[in-house]
């Protein structure tokens, strides 16, 4: 039987293909009114040095950001 996600719930797993810093500990992705998001986790401390979770969301259907085009003339008003 395939795994079916839940509304308000999701999964997350240790990121295995972490290769640098900036990458998320965690990986996985939720359900949330219906849509589902991609969810980054990052392990962080606070100022005790105590840890916590620093989490991003990304919907599912969005496509990533393109990079800006550098080289690109500025509008002269013409």
């Amino acid at each position: 039987m395939a795994y079916e996600m839940k509304e308000l719930s999701g999964s997350l797993f240790k990121n295995t293909r972490k290769t640098s810093d900036t990458h998320p500990n965690a990986t996985g992705s939720c359900l949330i009114d219906g849509v589902e998001y991609w969810v980054n986790a990052w392990t962080k401390k606070d100022k005790n040095g105590d840890p916590w979770q620093s989490l991003a969301f990304r919907r599912k259907d969005e496509q990533k950001p393109q990079p800006k085009d550098q080289h690109k003339p500025a509008y002269n008003g013409d």
